[in-house]
């Protein structure tokens, strides 16, 4: 097992038990002490925990070697593992807006929430800064786009969780036990937009795409730096989890030999790997200087940045 993995797969069992735990007390805390919103953050964490699962499942899968099925490896699951989650996530968001709104417009009246709920937010929120900030950098250092997702969601919570204590302190303060429905109608809001900005960003690489395009200049200026390599162009950068695949075309003079010619391609495949970090492969595809071809439709050049 690399290091990679394992560090993640420790911090899946972290992120596990730490949620499972908060989730408990959250909706213990919730159903004894009157709060709905309490409950809607309960069930927020309560994803975290799927999340986690599913993260731990996926780190196992992604280790795995290339296949005749599957040549390139299995370090994708990490994005349609990031998929799953997002559905999970909109789902319980969707509920939990579905129960409020249903209790608001029917005029379902309430008890008001106790202090315990004030408690085990504070709670939660202080656990949750603790537990996000060693998961980002995890993530970070892992380059893992799960965790790093994950970690933001955390994040995300804590500024939920402040929201559902003001909340609880304006319901109390007031005494109109209606507010904790309004704030746990807003919380279910907040689950499915976390849900839907999941969901978005992992359609980037299942697209074969990249966020973060100075990857294509640092590609144009390594092959730039090579000399007898001329005019990058077709290039086709994708990303596998947190590692790149490179296609590019380069010209050579036409009177080099083959040996000669593949000498100045792993010129240029040494000098991307020096500009970019957790490069998987790179496919180098040798013209004579000068060529044009009318089909070549997809693909960037520098005139495309």
């Amino acid at each position: 097992m690399s290091d990679r993995i394992d560090k993640i797969i420790r911090a899946a069992w972290v992120g596990i038990v730490g949620n499972a735990l908060l989730a408990l007390i959250k909706m213990v805390v919730g159903f004894t002490a009157n709060s709905q919103a309490v409950i809607g953050d309960g069930i927020d964490t309560l994803s975290d925990v799927a999340t986690y699962v599913i993260i731990l499942f996926t780190a196992r899968i992604s280790q795995k070697p290339p296949s005749v099925k599957y040549p390139y490896g299995y370090q994708r699951a990490e994005t349609i593992a990031s998929k799953f989650l997002s559905f999970f996530i909109f789902f319980a968001g969707a509920q939990l807006f579905y129960v409020n709104v249903k209790d608001l417009i029917s005029g379902v009246q309430r008890d008001l929430p106790d202090m315990l709920a004030v408690y085990a937010t504070v709670f939660s929120m202080l656990v949750k800064f603790l537990m996000a900030s060693w998961q980002f950098k995890v993530g970070k250092k892992t380059n893992s786009s799960m965790l790093i997702a994950n970690a933001k969601n955390m994040r995300a919570d804590i500024i939920l969780s402040l929201s559902v204590l003001i909340g609880i302190a304006v319901t109390l303060l007031l005494k109109m036990p209606i507010i904790d429905t309004v704030i746990a109608i807003g919380v279910s809001l907040w689950i499915l937009r976390i849900g839907f900005k999941i969901f978005m960003e992992s359609n980037t690489e299942l697209m074969d795409g990249v966020d973060d395009t100075s990857a294509y200049e640092k590609v144009f200026e390594a092959a730039d730096a090579v000399k007898g390599a001329h005019n990058p162009h077709r290039a086709r950068i994708r990303k596998m989890s947190n590692l790149y695949l490179i296609d590019l075309d380069i010209e050579v003079d036409a009177r080099l030999s083959v040996a000669e010619s593949h000498k100045i391609s792993i010129a240029v495949e040494q000098e991307i790997k020096e500009r970019l970090e957790n490069v998987y492969d790179i496919m180098i595809h040798i013209e004579p200087k000068g060529n044009y071809e009318v089909d070549e439709k997809f693909g960037l050049s520098r005139r495309n940045l």
